[in-house]
C-alpha cells in the first residue's frame, strides 16, 4: 500500500500512527533491545566493501541534493507542473518538520551527542521518493512500476546507509520513513483534490 500510494489517506493513517508509537517508545525507552539488535546485526554485514556503496546511497537522503533535484519532478512528470510549488513546499515542509522534532524527542545519536530521531536523510528520502511513487501513475503501466519499485527501493537503501554509517538508530530511520510518507501523502491528497485531478490516485 504505502509503496504505490494508492490509497493517500490509508497511508497518512498508517504512517501517523507508525510514527506516534515509535516516538513514544522512544520517549519511555530510549535505545530498546530490538533497536540494538537490528543495529548490531546491520554494522555485522556493513563490510568496507558495503560501506563504500552506502556512502554514495547516503547522498539520496542529503537535503542539499534532494532540494535541486526536486526540479527533476517537473522535466520527467509533467503532471507535477502546474502545482509546482505543492512539491516545492513538501521538500521544505519535511526538513523543518525533521528538525523541529529532533529538538522535541531530544534523543542523542548512538556514537555522538547530536540529535538523532527521526532521522533526516530517511525523511528527505520518504519524502520525495513518495512524491516520486505517486507522480509515477501518470507514466504507461510498465513504467510506472518500475519507477515504483526503483523509488521503494531507495528509500529503503536511505534507511539502511544511515545505520551501517553509524548515524542513526533503526527507530530513527522507521520514523523518518513515518514521517517522510506521511507527508508525501498529504501532498498527494492535496494534489488529488484538484479540479482537473479527478481519479489522480486510482492506478
Amino acid at each position: 500500500m504505502i509503496a504505490r500510494l494508492r490509497h493517500p489517506q490509508g497511508v497518512l493513517v498508517v504512517t501517523g500512527a507508525c510514527f506516534v508509537v515509535v516516538a513514544a517508545a522512544v520517549v519511555a525507552l530510549g535505545s530498546f533491545p530490538a533497536d540494538v539488535a537490528v543495529r548490531d546485526a546491520l554494522l555485522a554485514v556493513a563490510t568496507p566493501g558495503v560501506l563504500a556503496v552506502m556512502r554514495v546511497v547516503n547522498q539520496a537522503g542529503n537535503w542539499r541534493v534532494l532540494l535541486p533535484g526536486t526540479l527533476l519532478l517537473f522535466v520527467f512528470f509533467p503532471r507535477a507542473r502546474p502545482r509546482w510549488w505543492l512539491w516545492t513546499a513538501l521538500m521544505i515542509t519535511a526538513p523543518l518538520a525533521e528538525w523541529s522534532l529532533k529538538h522535541v524527542v531530544g534523543r542523542p545519536r548512538p556514537e555522538n551527542v547530536s540529535l538523532s530521531f527521526p532521522s533526516g536523510h530517511a525523511t528527505a528520502a520518504a519524502a520525495f521518493f513518495g512524491a516520486v511513487m505517486y507522480l509515477a501513475g501518470s507514466l504507461p503501466p510498465p513504467v510506472c512500476r518500475v519507477v515504483r519499485g526503483l523509488a521503494a527501493l531507495m528509500i529503503v537503501l536511505v534507511g539502511l546507509a544511515r545505520v551501517m554509517l553509524r548515524a542513526h538508530w533503526p527507530s530513527d530511520v522507521l520514523a523518518g520513513f513515518a514521517l517522510g510518507l506521511g507527508l508525501a501523502s498529504l501532498a498527494t491528497l492535496v494534489d488529488a483534490r484538484g479540479p482537473d485531478r479527478s481519479g489522480a490516485t486510482a492506478r
